[in-house]
């Protein structure tokens, strides 16, 4: 008997879909099972107009908080042409993480100006931002040594770098902010700066910034008010900064309910007692184990159901004190220091851009009673288990009926002969058992989830993926690689 609902009834974890992609899933069932047959499974499809909406978010946090500044896309959350090429339009940025990104990028139509180099960058990287005239984030004295080589060997122009600070201080005992590979420690910022001083000639200074990997208010806080105290450095030794990079990390909520989030986590902590039956395959505790009686461990799942994500997190990033800083906002201070704000969000920029579809090969029952879901997709295609986002699938039946019925609980496996390839450890409880045809749509999967991970493994074929938008009350798409700002139905839009 299948046991993984057994008292409390399934445990559903309903994404939340906002107004295009719900109208696609509701209304879209038979273009999405046609595109499918086409282009085979597995399928993503992108949104390119949704990308324009979440930048007029962020930028309506600025202007309520009469900031000026830069919103960044972090282009390694997504390679899609269409996001890129569709962003391009909007007064957004972009952030290239490699010379693959950058060249990407400056073939969608941007040009230098409005791109920001971040991340390990070999001598090739480096080199053809400083062509372009995009601005580097650098993250140490090593770094910048390089790249004034390259300015005064090829004659450049002299270049732009924001100078990468980690591991900031508080001015109480504890430290707040985590170590990172990124950056130069804040302790050591004169280093950072002889170095500049040394290069006037080949480079411009034009800010401080961080990059944190997490998601705690109170870390990123404790480094923008480091980021401030680092202006007033480069000011002392004569340097005429303008902006402050506080990275990304604004999160995404994924859930519909907090809940049902609430309730899975609970009834998860229970299994790992052993208080109810197991919810995962092979009693997996995503990092909780009990020992002695005693749980141990913690919790590593992305906080799917989150109260302040997106454009939210960062206004409330910005009402923050400043405790060593006379305690005032730190919104407020870096409006009366005349600061830009830059920011470079990559999740949830993509925040409802996307989704990938799975057809349903098989379904079958195991000697326990489970239901075992086989999909034409493996774990790499939706990478919501490597990035421990968990979120329900929307069943879309092959015939086109409702999907309602009997409520079901699967587990969904991948098409690698790998007995660790599950498209999710856990248990799934849909509307009803899916039958092969079917089709699984994994919803907001356009922030990491799509592509970061996806392999060839055993000669699978990668996802093809597909651009779609709406025009006069029908959906229509194109290869993601053929969509341009001005395809429309038709024809070019003039």
């Amino acid at each position: 008997m299948n046991t993984a609902g057994t008292g409390t009834g399934p445990l559903y974890l309903e994404p939340r879909l906002e107004r295009r992609p719900a109208a696609l899933l509701e209304s879209g069932g038979p273009f999405l099972h046609a595109l499918v047959a086409a282009l085979g499974s597995p399928l993503n499809v992108v949104l390119p107009d949704q990308i324009a909406e979440n930048v007029e978010r962020f930028r309506a946090v600025f202007r309520a908080r009469r900031l000026t500044g830069r919103i960044f896309f972090a282009h390694k959350a997504n390679r899609s042409s269409a996001l890129v090429r569709h962003l391009v339009t909007t007064d957004a940025a972009l952030d290239a993480a490699s010379l693959g990104e950058l060249r990407h990028a400056l073939a969608s139509g941007w040009t230098g100006d409005r791109i920001m180099a971040t991340g390990p960058k070999d001598p090739e990287f480096l080199w053809l931002a400083a062509r372009t005239g995009a601005t580097v984030n650098a993250d140490g004295p090593a770094e910048l040594e390089r790249a004034a080589g390259l300015v005064r060997a090829y004659g450049l122009p002299r270049l732009r770098v924001v100078l990468r600070l980690s591991e900031f201080g508080t001015t109480g005992t504890t430290l707040l902010s985590r170590r990172s590979r990124f950056g130069t420690p804040a302790k050591c910022v004169k280093e950072l700066l002889d170095t500049a001083d040394r290069h006037r000639d080949a480079l411009e200074p034009v800010g401080v910034g961080y990059h944190l990997d997490t998601t705690s208010p109170d870390e990123k806080a404790a480094a923008l008010e480091g980021c401030l105290r680092a202006m007033e450095e480069l000011y002392a030794h004569g340097f005429s900064p303008r902006a402050v990079d506080i990275g990304g990390g604004f999160g995404v909520s994924y859930l519909a309910h907090a809940e049902q989030w609430d309730r899975y986590t609970t009834e998860l902590t229970r299994a790992v007692m052993g208080r109810r039956p197991p919810m995962t395959w092979g009693g997996h505790g995503y990092g909780l184990r009990m020992e002695n009686g005693t749980v141990k461990g913690a919790l590593g799942l992305y906080p799917a159901h989150r109260p302040l994500a997106g454009a939210d997190y960062l206004d409330d990033l910005l009402s923050r004190p400043a405790p060593g800083l006379g305690g005032r906002p730190l919104g407020t201070l870096l409006l009366e220091s005349l600061h830009e704000l830059y920011v470079e969000p990559g999740r949830a920029l993509v925040d409802q851009c996307g989704l990938t579809l799975g057809t349903v090969r098989d379904v079958r029952q195991a000697e326990g009673g489970e239901h075992l879901v086989t999909l034409a997709m493996n774990a790499g295609d939706a990478g919501l288990e490597d990035h421990g986002v968990l979120v329900d699938p929307v069943l879309l039946p092959r015939d086109g009926t409702p999907a309602g019925g009997r409520p079901a609980t699967v587990y969904l496996m991948g098409n690698l002969c790998l007995e660790a390839d599950l498209i999710t450890r856990r248990a799934v409880h849909l509307p009803r058992l899916p039958h092969p045809g079917d089709l699984l749509a994994f919803p907001n999967t356009a922030g990491y989830c799509m592509d970061f991970g996806a392999t060839r493994a055993q000669r699978q074929p990668l996802a093809r993926r597909v651009a779609v938008f709406e025009e006069e009350g029908s959906w229509h798409w194109c290869l993601d690689e053929q969509y341009w700002p001005i395809t429309r139905p038709g024809g070019p839009r003039t």
